[in-house]
């Protein structure tokens, strides 16, 4: 594998040409699905559910399946088999190994430790360009929640148009938001860049995790949640890495390169994508609004429990937890900005 070349215009390529992609009606579209993380913030819930400590991502929150295996049928008819590619951490291999037995194993970027979003991200687009330098890559989260998947594949749609025809850009999902969240990025839009068929908007700013005050300021101002579902060119996710840091980039791949990836991970710090590449480029942002998916990132077992208090079919395990009070349970509610 060749190192990536950055110029003096920070122009990121690689230097061997792409590998034939097959025919089909997604010939160069790949969709990366992130499940590397440890999900901490849910091992409370996880830990009741399952009677361990796994990742959330691996955990059958909702209708007996594992939030891993809903992400999985909701690209399914999006992407070729060979171009839906899974970034996981070697700690989970117990949790995923059995669900991801159908996988081809070039398809399964196991990471030797969790180093954030932005690493992960880093991983795929190095492997992906090896195989397609024409690729078009949709990152989607392993670990959120939808309530009508057919809108979300009609707007995810909808990005990936939009990334073609403004490939120097990113495009991202922008949720309606409901109430000031403040565990959430906010993306606060501009004008219209284009009309059909749903309209693509230009960035103005991203906040993210703003405080209260802010996020009720940027509620009323009609501004979206990020859903963290990201589309464009590899090349373009690379030149925006490499504009914020561009160590990081050459040394993953000459890690791949030298087959070293287990001492580069050692010594490379965690990376937020959002917080260390989007917030400071919002020129290079676009976004769709997704107004119909009703997604919801699983952050925290109150998010999960408010879901389900709305569901008409509710799992064993949140009939059992119902049943107790929400201080014997260790959860509670806080539903009063909702």
């Amino acid at each position: 594998m060749s190192c990536v070349l950055i110029d003096t215009d920070r122009r990121v390529w690689t230097r061997t040409a792409s590998l034939a992609a097959p025919v089909g009606k997604s010939r160069h579209h790949w969709g990366v699905v992130l499940a590397g993380g440890d999900g901490t913030r849910l091992q409370s819930l996880t830990q009741k559910i399952m009677g361990d400590s796994r990742p959330k991502q691996f955990c059958p929150i909702f209708n007996g399946q594992s939030l891993l295996a809903q992400t999985r049928a909701r690209i399914e008819s999006l992407f070729e088999d060979d171009r839906k590619l899974f970034v996981v951490t070697r700690a989970h291999e117990k949790f995923y190994a059995e669900e991801l037995r159908n996988v081809d194993k070039g398809c399964i970027l196991q990471q030797p430790l969790n180093r954030g979003t932005g690493i992960a991200m880093a991983l795929a687009l190095l492997t992906i360009l090896e195989r397609d330098s024409d690729a078009v890559v949709v990152f989607v989260p392993s670990d959120h929640y939808y309530s009508d998947v057919t809108a979300f594949e009609r707007t995810l749609q909808s990005a990936i148009s939009g990334a073609e025809r403004s490939p120097k850009s990113i495009v991202l999902l922008g949720a309606e938001a409901h109430y000031p969240e403040v565990e959430y990025g906010w993306i606060e839009h501009g004008p219209k860049l284009s009309h059909a068929p749903v309209p693509l908007l230009r960035v103005e700013r991203f906040w993210e995790k703003p405080t209260l005050m802010k996020a009720r300021s940027l509620l009323r101002r009609g501004c979206l949640w990020n859903t963290f579902v990201t589309v464009g060119h590899a090349n373009t996710f690379l030149d925006l890495l490499c504009s914020e840091v561009p160590d990081l980039v050459a040394s993953i791949n000459c890690a791949l390169a030298r087959n070293e990836l287990e001492s580069a991970y050692a010594q490379l710090r965690a990376m937020d994508f959002s917080r260390q590449v989007l917030v400071p480029q919002p020129h290079r942002l676009l976004v769709v609004r997704d107004t119909a998916s009703g997604w919801a990132d699983l952050g925290s077992p109150d998010r999960v429990f408010d879901i389900l208090s709305r569901n008409d079919t509710q799992p064993e395990w949140f009939r059992e937890l119902q049943s107790e009070s929400p201080q014997s349970s260790g959860f509670a509610i806080e539903a009063s900005e909702r």
